[in-house]
């Protein structure tokens, strides 16, 4: 990856050529042509890679390799001296007395100077470069040969890790059972038109298992004229593809090959395929397809001719499965890991071929747990470890050793390999994303706006024109999603996905990856060395009280804290001493107590995250973090910012509020939110602000907002009736505004919201206030995605005037947010809502829904609605309906669906797949007791 390392500093040395223009100093100058050098050197880069690459283990390349880890280290000095360069220059404006008073003696000018010492430094990396440009030439790279980008033909070789599964001895692959009985099943439907399905998965997931074994089918093998089974893999030529593909159709058939077919252009042979195929009912499998465009490569050959024919794809990419539909009628089976019962079956049949023995039963399951359901995984360990001893130490052994035993074991090398040819085709800047999940510990469920930010951070998320950071930043995870690297643990109401991990063996096989390119040093309980070479990042889940006393790389540009345990008393300020060239701080759910006054001193800091950590107090000194964009305060009892934050023009995001989980549960008291100080209108790139308490600044403070016109979300609480007009000026400003939650400073406190329009991107609102009546703006928001009223006591159902909202999809009405005793869901409203939910509605009696009303709704929650006695039996209409939860609701209610009991409305629900009561336990928000209902689709 030393062409991502490179591509970086490039992109930054560009950027700085830039921005400083015509004043660049000599040294300045000489970064100008190091970027110059770097440029010419770039070329080389692709071909250098592929080449590594090809043998990891050694041998012939290792030169190559050296010189690829002598250009990446290069890469990261000049990266550290740019920052150097712009901390010196930022440091000479700020302190022009001590600039003058150098000046007056040349010796100490000389030797005291930082821009002398930081010519000194881009003097050797000059020096350097031309020594690692020079001894380039021994190893005369072909551009370009074999790349991944490449379209020319490439020659399978026997041990290429996918050939494996095209000899299958077993008669039904354990664990294949349903997909192979759906697959054959959907191939002999005897449908006219021309279909194709795609089986997409992670590499290792048995998809060329699956598709081969459905391929050999005896039941597919009689219902299809001609079958052509074809490897496409990242490099193919259509013509080759096309010969291969008539040869395999004749042979199937036992008809003759064309003679002349060696001598055929592309366009010749579409068509003879299509003559070849036009009366014939055919079957065709291509196996590991890559790139999206070969759907229009092979659509002109491959006829519909209304007899029935059927395409089957193998690919990780799922943007490849969705290209399909442009030209075929696709149907897309996403292959799900092996459930633990076949995975164990599967690993026992490899190691003892057959039954596990008593004594290795429990960590047979821990190695089983560990390969995640994913066959190759399974029969590459399951294949060494048959070879081995069946003792629990050597197999303990293994599973601590297995990083080490990826890169080394014969047994296993294929499987790294087959792990890592995902992550190769990756584009550069993808590569280094993929990577920060190996930072993360094993297991570890990672938020995905914590990981997007760190990418921003980084620097790895490219600008691009009229789009805002973070959207980009989530299209890079949404494609590592699609390449099927990156497994989704939670998606939102909304679809969005909310968090995500990496499998553990992927996770194995990128780490060595960390390793080998400088990317993040681990420290565990079991790692006291000190850091190694240009590491670039230290991810710390074990801390000792020497972990940075023993840390001499001053270049690392990000920290990550994962210990739950006690942080060192010097921590910090050994921290803000020794790293001033740290972009990423993160400290999430770690121990600390607070933070040092000398934290100013980290001048490039551009992400700092305090969330869930004992921190109090913020040092004035953070308005010194001129470059900080995200500061996360999330679940911290810092309740008041130094009024200094208000410099930090570049700060972005400011989340920042603590829920008193040890609380029960209050509307308008569960959360605080943060005082901050009059100046806030200069923070001129905020787009998060929440929670914001209003009264600390009142009017000034509120009229201070319209100067943010940047927000996109902001929360804002202890809002005063006087002000209504103040605030409602400031949201007129917001023209970028996608989520606004405004709260009342008490239960009474009336606030008139009555803007002049609508925000026009706004997707969510909340707003937890009495109002007078529901504000004309809010059915005229056609973007709205989520609403939540709380508090507003309207006395006539507002649901006739929100039906039409046309992309609602989640809708709360809480604390007698309606004040009367019925609720009417008309017929054909809310046609897009999936999550409803009605909560402490005191007067709230009956409840109707018309038949065709909420036909798209999944979720229904009823909360402490103490007047709702009676089962609404339209319930019955909901046939989408997936879950259905009563909490704290009227006991009259809770027995007339409980069947035990001999409920008498159970029929309503029996068609729900979860219908869950919740009762509370407790004093804490968390105090609470749940059980289910049994229904027909659940027992």
């Amino acid at each position: 990856m030393a062409e991502t390392a490179v591509l970086s500093v490039l992109e930054k040395l560009s950027r700085f050529v830039v921005e400083e223009g015509a004043s660049l100093t000599r040294a300045g100058r000489d970064l100008e042509e190091i970027k110059e050098e770097l440029e010419s050197i770039q070329t080389l880069l692709k071909d250098a890679d592929r080449v590594a690459a090809d043998d990891e283990r050694g041998g012939a390349n290792e030169g190559v390799r050296t010189w690829l880890k002598q250009l990446r280290e290069a890469s990261f000095r000049i990266e550290d001296v740019i920052d150097e360069y712009i901390m010196y220059q930022t440091q000479k404006n700020n302190h022009s007395i001590f600039i003058a008073t150098l000046q007056k003696f040349p010796v100490l000018n000389k030797y005291m100077n930082p821009l002398h010492q930081i010519a000194s430094e881009i003097q050797d990396i000059k020096l350097l470069l031309g020594e690692i440009k020079q001894r380039s030439r021994r190893y005369q790279f072909k551009f370009e040969s074999g790349s991944s980008s490449s379209r020319g033909s490439k020659a399978a070789r026997f041990d290429d890790p996918p050939m494996a599964p095209y000899f299958i001895h077993e008669t039904q692959p354990v664990g294949f059972e349903e997909p192979t009985e759906e697959l054959v099943r959907w191939l002999v439907e005897k449908t006219g038109d021309l279909e194709l399905v795609v089986v997409v998965g992670m590499g290792g997931l048995g998809k060329t298992t699956l598709a081969k074994h459905v391929f050999d089918d005896p039941l597919v093998k009689r219902h299809f004229d001609c079958r052509s089974f074809i490897t496409v893999s990242q490099s193919y030529t259509m013509t080759e593809l096309l010969t291969d593909m008539i040869k395999k159709f004749c042979k199937d058939s036992n008809e003759p090959i064309p003679q002349d077919l060696q001598e055929m252009d592309g366009q010749t042979l579409i068509t003879q395929v299509r003559q070849y195929l036009e009366s014939k009912r055919y079957l065709v499998l291509f196996d590991d397809v890559w790139n999206e465009n070969f759907s229009d490569d092979i659509q002109h050959a491959l006829i519909s001719n209304n007899k029935g024919s059927k395409i089957i794809v193998t690919t990780r990419m799922m943007h490849v499965a969705e290209y399909f539909k442009k030209s075929f009628h696709v149907v897309v089976h996403e292959l799900q890991p092996l459930p633990p019962n076949k995975a164990h079956e599967l690993f026992c049949n490899k190691v003892f071929r057959g039954q596990c023995p008593s004594e290795l039963e429990e960590m047979s399951n821990e190695i089983v747990h560990k390969c995640g359901g994913l066959p190759v995984a399974i029969v590459a360990i399951g294949g060494l470890l048959s070879t081995k001893p069946k003792t629990m130490f050597e197999w303990r052994k293994l599973t601590q050793n297995l990083r080490m035993e990826l890169e080394r074991n014969v047994h296993l090398t294929g499987l790294a390999k087959i792990l890592s040819i995902s992550y190769n085709d990756l584009p550069y800047h993808l590569k280094a994303c993929m990577l920060y999940f190996g930072i993360y510990p094993e297991g570890y469920t990672i938020n995905s706006k914590r990981l997007t930010r760190q990418w921003m951070a980084e620097g790895f998320v490219r600008y691009e024109m009229n789009r805002n950071l973070e959207e980009v930043a989530e299209e890079y995870l949404t494609e590592l999603i699609h390449r099927s690297l990156v497994q989704v643990s939670e998606v939102g109401f909304d679809g969005r996905v909310k968090s995500c991990q990496v499998h553990d063996v992927l996770r194995e096989v990128i780490i060595r990856k960390m390793h080998d390119l400088s990317f993040c040093h681990l420290m565990d309980e079991y790692d006291e060395q000190v850091t190694v070479g240009m590491t670039r990042r230290l991810s710390i889940t074990s801390i000792s009280n020497n972990v940075l006393r023993n840390t001499k790389n001053s270049g690392i540009c990000a920290i990550f804290v994962f210990d739950n345990g006690e942080l060192p008393k010097d921590f910090m300020d050994g921290l803000s001493a020794k790293f001033k060239l740290l972009k990423v701080l993160d400290f999430e759910n770690s121990l600390l107590n607070s933070v040092s006054d000398n934290f100013g001193n980290l001048f490039h800091l551009r992400y700092l995250n305090l969330s869930h950590t004992k921190v109090t107090v913020l040092p004035k000194s953070i308005g010194m973090l001129v470059n900080l964009e995200t500061l996360d305060i999330r679940q911290t009892k810092v309740h008041e910012l130094p009024k200094e934050i208000n410099k930090l023009t570049k700060l972005r995001l400011l989340p920042a509020y603590y829920r008193k989980y040890e609380r029960h549960y209050s509307m308008l008291n569960f959360t605080d939110g943060v005082k901050m100080q009059k100046g806030i209108g200069g923070l001129i790139s905020l787009q998060k602000l929440y929670f914001l308490e209003a009264d600390h600044g009142g009017i000034d403070l509120i009229q201070e907002l319209e100067k943010l016109k940047q927000l996109r979300k902001l929360g804002i609480k202890r809002v005063r009736q006087e002000y209504g007009n103040a605030l409602c000026a400031a949201i007129q400003e917001m023209n970028h505004l996608e989520s606004l939650n405004i709260g009342a400073i008490d239960e009474d406190e009336i606030l008139d919201l009555d803007l002049l329009s609508a925000p026009p991107h706004l997707r969510v609102l909340n707003l937890k206030c009495r109002l007078t009546k529901l504000p004309k703006w809010i059915p005229n928001l056609k973007y709205l995605v989520k609403l939540r009223l709380g508090l507003s006591e309207f006395e006539d159902d507002p649901l006739d005037s929100l039906k039409n909202l046309p992309n609602l999809l989640r809708l709360n009405l809480w604390d007698d947010a309606f004040y009367g005793e019925k609720l009417h869901f008309q017929k054909g409203g809310f046609h897009k809502l999936k999550e409803l939910d009605l909560t402490r509605l005191n007067r709230l009696s009956s409840v109707s829904i018309d038949k065709d009303a909420l036909q798209g709704l999944e979720h229904f929650r009823f909360n402490n609605n103490p007047q709702l006695k009676v089962l609404p039996r339209d319930l019955e209409n909901l046939k989408n309906l997936q879950f259905l939860g009563f909490a704290d609701m009227p006991a009259e209610l809770v027995d007339s669906i409980d069947l035990e009991k001999g409920g008498p409305c159970h029929w309503v629900i029996n068609h729900i797949p979860l219908v869950q009561i919740r009762q509370t336990a407790g004093s804490k928000f968390h105090d609470y007791e749940l059980y289910r209902i049994p229904t027909q689709l659940n027992v």
